[in-house]
């Protein structure tokens, strides 16, 4: 995407009808009209597609897709699209990398390029001797793995790089013997090709060592191949990042609290795994493992406030493809990747990675200044009026009737929804008896 472009272009995107906003998606270049034909058109309609991705089809679940605005990551511009139902994710989102935009920057890094493929030897009868073996043969074996089923990947420029031999103890009082196999995928997200390399290496494991192999599985806890994202703001007022930095060690020492500020790092990650056909529920697994890596549940991301800087940091297995699986078949991912312009999975990691932290920094603002519940609330008003069975012509007096109440009484409910919508077709209708009265 090309820099400082395209988030001037979209200047007042919330503010345009859908229509007006695929046609700015047309214009900067992020869709093409056939993906505006396709979104208009209700998405996929072929259930031969589904019957490809899961058993006992009856058909899709839809959920709504949006975009961010105003990302710049590592200096280039991106509309990042999202596929979540959450009210107030994609706004939040959209309004706080307007901030870091405006005032500081987001830069990222990725440390290791390989994901990781376990050999499980539960009893291992010699663990040394074994492993002495294995160690020996190590070169033969990657070379061996190299040649059949991680081909593919050596002539793309990946492959196996590594085996390391792991103990574990266990509850018997025995050792377990667990081989970690290296494989750097590329831009495959790589579960099928790792678990194959495995399988592949599973009897020749066994005639080496004499042991018997009983698993073979990827680890989606990769630490071998993380994904750094750092936000700075400059001139942030005092009082502001403070009360972020406090936040953000509460979040840090406090397990109970880290789970509730973990998903809020989730909602602006997952909904870019799902629009792009990714498996969030592998990343998701990964976070939660690497929150877990000192001991004790933490914080994946920290925020720190100093001389009127405020840096915030995150850290975590973000393992993502862009080649293969639903990301090569569903037409919603490819147009997701194309409207980013990733060119490679490490660019998707890079982004996801961003928009966890800038999502975590929104969140920590809205907490510590308005609340959490006026921001998401208002945003909440439409799915109220939608579901007390509100009509186009009565939304926009609702919509004005239950902000009146919500800073009232600073809260709001279905059943207030209701209320406003009785009264407000019963004056209606009050209305129109009116002239026959005179």
């Amino acid at each position: 995407m090309g820099k400082n472009l395209t988030n001037e272009a979209l200047a007042g995107f919330s503010k345009l009808t859908r229509e007006e906003r695929l046609a700015k998606l047309v214009e900067i270049g992020a869709l093409k009209p056939d993906d505006v034909e396709f979104l208009s058109g209700g998405g996929v309609k072929n259930f031969a597609l589904a019957e490809h991705f899961i058993e006992n089809v009856i058909g899709y679940f839809q959920m709504p897709m949006g975009v961010v605005t105003n990302m710049r990551v590592d200096g280039c511009d991106y509309t990042i699209p999202m596929a979540v139902e959450e009210t107030s994710i994609i706004a939040a989102a959209s309004k706080t990398a307007k901030w870091i935009r405006q005032c500081g920057r987001i830069a990222t890094e990725m440390v290791g390029s390989t994901v990781i493929g376990q050999i499980q030897i539960a009893k291992a009868g010699n663990f040394d001797t074994s492993e002495k073996v294995l160690l020996e043969e190590k070169s033969s074996l990657i070379g061996w793995a190299n040649s059949h089923p991680a081909a593919g990947l050596v002539q793309r420029g990946g492959g196996v790089r590594d085996l390391q031999v792991r103990r574990v103890p266990t509850s018997r009082g025995s050792d377990m013997m667990v081989i970690h196999i290296f494989v750097d995928t590329c831009d495959a997200m790589g579960a099928n090709v790792v678990n194959q390399t495995c399988e592949f290496l599973k009897p020749k494991i066994e005639e080496l060592t004499g042991e018997r192999v009983t698993m073979c599985i990827l680890s989606n806890w990769v630490d071998s191949r993380l994904t750094r994202a750092k936000v700075e703001i400059f001139d942030v007022d005092a009082e502001v990042g403070e009360k972020i930095q406090e936040a953000s060690e509460f979040a840090y020492f406090d397990p109970y609290r880290a789970a509730t500020n973990n998903k809020g790092v989730l909602n602006g990650m997952d909904p870019i795994l799902i629009a792009t056909g990714n498996d969030w529920r592998a990343v998701e697994a990964g976070v939660h493992a690497h929150a877990c890596r000192s001991g004790q549940y933490r914080s994946i991301t920290r925020w720190k406030h100093s001389d009127g800087t405020l840096v915030g940091e995150m850290e975590a297995p973000i393992i993502v493809g862009i080649v293969g699986g639903v990301t090569n078949l569903h037409p919603a991912a490819k147009m997701s990747l194309r409207m980013m312009k990733i060119s490679s999975a490490e660019q998707l990691s890079r982004i996801v990675a961003s928009m966890g932290l800038v999502q975590n920094l929104g969140a920590l603002r809205a907490l510590t200044s308005v609340g959490i519940i006026e921001g998401h609330m208002k945003l909440h008003i439409k799915n109220l009026m939608l579901g007390a069975g509100a009509n186009e012509q009565e939304l926009p007096i609702m919509q004005r009737k239950l902000e009146e109440i919500l800073q009232m009484t600073k809260r709001i409910s279905l059943t207030n929804a209701i209320e406003v919508l009785k009264d407000l077709r019963m004056n209606r209708q009050e209305a129109l008896r009116e002239p026959l009265r005179t």
